[in-house]
């Protein structure tokens, strides 16, 4: 059963953990609590080297005191844009509850370790479709896709686990700022904001 979020109460300076990963952990625990769907879905904004910016839907596929972590193709899109700008930011769009986590950092690869790990636990179909798309490329139509999901099951055939193409792997978002934001009535809205202050953190309050 879906809960009422409507009617929340204040979020307080007192309120929050003493670093930015405690709170987000309270706050993702009590998404998929409340039973939002894909609440580990964010958006991704990222730019080229020009400064044309693109964003899109992923998902957070783990997180911890280093950063927030995705997988992709490095050949995409946002795998040129951040080799090129190597800067970008997140929004966790939780509606719902009326909340918003937003992030913006630096972001860097994760070792191929992590990489190989996290690879070897998707479903045989997905690593299959990693080497089968040229993501983010123009292709000619869908027929182009299957012949090239068709090449990967030839060439794999029955091996047990698929390697992760070279191509692939992980990024992880190193956090600047983490801003906590959640409605509130009159549009006074309460946006709690952590940012990183040489090795130490502060917690700053901005205005709606």
């Amino acid at each position: 059963m879906r809960r009422d979020y409507t009617e929340r109460g204040p979020l307080l300076e007192a309120d929050l953990a003493a670093d930015w990963r405690v709170q987000f952990g309270r706050w993702f625990a009590e998404a998929v609590a409340g039973g939002l769907p894909e609440p580990n879905a964010m958006v991704l904004a990222t730019a080229s080297r020009g400064g044309r910016p693109s964003a899109r839907t992923v998902l957070l596929k783990g997180y911890d005191d280093h950063g927030f972590v995705l997988f992709t193709n490095y050949d995409s899109r946002k795998g040129t844009e951040v080799a090129e700008n190597p800067y970008a930011s997140l929004v966790f769009p939780w509606f719902p509850m009326q909340r918003q986590v937003i992030v913006t950092g630096a972001v860097e690869r994760v070792g191929r370790a992590e990489t190989d790990a996290y690879f070897a636990e998707r479903p045989r179909g997905s690593q299959l479709g990693a080497w089968a798309s040229p993501q983010s490329r123009v292709v000619p139509d869908r027929a182009a896709l299957e012949a090239g999901l068709a090449e990967a099951r030839e060439r794999f055939g029955d091996a047990d686990p698929v390697p992760a193409p070279p191509h692939w792997g992980g990024l992880r978002v190193v956090p600047e700022t983490v801003e906590f934001w959640q409605g509130r009535a009159d549009r006074l809205h309460d946006r709690l904001r952590y940012r990183r202050a040489d090795t130490a953190w502060v917690v700053e309050r901005l205005a709606p």
